[in-house]
């Protein structure tokens, strides 16, 4: 079981680390971490905080778009190409094929979420006091050792930006320990975007289960707004919006799954809301995470396995 789970999931990643989109949102969160360094000159003593704000802003962002992207359009693909049905046709259940696709896109979002938050991490090292210089020749260093290895060893292309992106993310970790707060930022809002878009992969699982990649884009991209305003509409005034309107926000707060406790605030990130420790939330957001994902797969896979292909 573990066996087909794992091989779909790699399968997966490597389909979706050559996707062109992909390379493009990637071009584009590198392009955004290099402008908050001109947004973060107009800031004065500021400039930390402005690149570690926007950078994280931006980690939660594009991992979200991709999120949404892969998870939508990579089972329909193998239904439109027809290469599921060899897959499924060995001994491989429905249900292990659709945990093997969310998990191969949980990895791929993994690996870009690491290698974003490094560049942003590396450009708090400077903010922190490193040499600019230092920091430059690192950054290329891992970039090059990483072109070197795939050009030496061409079946590590595909997965060696794996420990690759794990590796960067602690080099920049150590480097940026001028930045106290500001890494304190960057991490903990990479950790709280891919338990929050776990859940959101989750989502586009279920419509994809049945529903075309645009319909599943559109359904996931409604269902996060409003998870993202849970805690808005569960407390709309009712003299303002009228009891109807209060009387929907309230049941759409109670039923869908509250992605606004993924995007708490500065001060807990910092370590500076009192009575609220950062490791404590992050453990309890895994725990929420973890536990929605699981039951939307369920539901994901009772639907899957009673599609008809033909």
């Amino acid at each position: 079981m573990l066996g087909g789970i794992s091989a779909i999931a790699l399968n997966t990643y490597r389909e979706a680390v050559r996707a062109r989109i992909l390379l493009g949102l990637g071009a584009l969160a590198l392009g955004t971490a290099l402008y908050s360094i001109a947004v973060g000159e107009f800031a004065l003593r500021n400039a930390p905080r402005v690149v570690a704000d926007l950078g994280a802003a931006s980690i939660s962002l594009y991992a979200l778009v991709v999120a949404i992207v892969i998870a939508a359009t990579s089972l329909y693909r193998e239904l439109e190409q027809k290469t599921i049905f060899p897959i499924l046709a060995r001994p491989i259940s429905r249900t292990e094929y659709l945990i093997g696709k969310y998990l191969g896109t949980l990895l791929t979002l993994a690996v870009f979420i690491a290698a974003d938050a490094a560049v942003i991490l590396f450009i708090l090292a400077v903010h922190g006091g490193k040499s600019p210089i230092t920091v430059v020749a690192t950054a290329l260093g891992l970039v090059g050792s990483l072109a070197l290895v795939a050009w030496r060893v061409p079946r590590l292309r595909t997965y060696g930006p794996i420990p690759w992106a794990a590796a960067a993310l602690a080099i920049a970790w150590i480097m940026s320990s001028g930045a106290v707060d500001d890494r304190r930022v960057v991490l903990g809002t990479s950790i709280l975007t891919l338990l929050e878009v776990a859940v959101v992969c989750a989502i586009a699982t279920v419509f994809s289960s049945f529903s075309s990649p645009f319909l599943s884009a559109v359904f996931t991209i409604g269902i996060w707004l409003v998870g993202r305003s849970a805690d808005t509409l569960g407390k709309l005034p009712a003299r303002v919006f009228g009891e109807t309107i209060k009387s929907i926000g309230a049941f759409l707060s109670k039923i869908v799954p509250n992605l606004q406790f993924y995007v708490p605030p500065r001060t807990l990130l910092t370590g500076e809301l009192p009575g609220t420790s950062l490791t404590t939330y992050i453990g309890l957001a895994a725990l929420q995470s973890v536990a929605l994902s699981a039951a939307l797969l369920v539901f994901a896979s009772l639907i899957f396995r009673r599609r008809d292909f033909l």
